[in-house]
């Protein structure tokens, strides 16, 4: 969101150079520089042991491919903590480990997608109602059934190499990794 009023006084913005960011909207009444918002999102690769990953439905994003599980991050949340939180209700499965994957810009440019590989124990999956559909594939299959080149087509690519390089079970890496009590 680029802002043409302050959002804290709500005087109408100017712009001033600084340094190497060049102009930059500003504030002459709170004397300071106002930033582009956006929003920060989790988007999680969920797997098992046994070599499948969880994809979803939603028809408000597509109705004929597949994607991960993702959300918004809550104001005081952690990133580790909101893909937690998402899989938890989206699916109703608990995370054992959390690999942080990458980032990347959603292509509206208006939100940045945290990625994570989350590591599972494999087990029924029980629904949100936001969800139109969710199932277990095999990786073999997972990525013929989402969007080619999408986010979550480059987080499942590059989790299920990871999980197959590495020789663990899925989600195990030898990289930074959060566990989960």
């Amino acid at each position: 969101m680029r802002f043409t009023y302050c959002p804290r006084c709500g005087e109408k913005l100017g712009e001033r150079k600084i340094g190497d960011e060049g102009l930059v909207p500003w504030c002459g009444r709170c004397e300071r520089p106002v930033w582009e918002a956006f929003t920060t999102a989790v988007i999680a690769a969920v797997v098992s042991g046994d070599d499948q990953i969880v994809l979803l439905r939603q028809r408000r994003i597509s109705a004929d491919t597949y994607v991960c599980v993702s959300g918004i991050m809550k104001p005081g949340e952690s990133a580790e903590d909101a893909v937690v939180r998402e899989i938890g209700e989206e699916l109703g499965l608990a995370v054992r480990r959390l690999q942080y994957m990458g980032s990347w810009p959603h292509k509206n440019g208006d939100m940045l997608m945290l990625g994570f590989c989350a590591a599972v124990e494999k087990a029924p999956l029980t629904l949100s109602r936001e969800l139109d559909g969710a199932r277990w594939v095999p990786f073999d299959q997972a990525l013929s059934l989402i969007r080619e080149g999408s986010i979550a087509w480059r987080l499942a690519r590059a989790s299920i190499a990871l999980c197959r390089k590495e020789g663990l079970p899925a989600g195990e890496t030898a990289g930074d990794r959060f566990e989960i009590e």
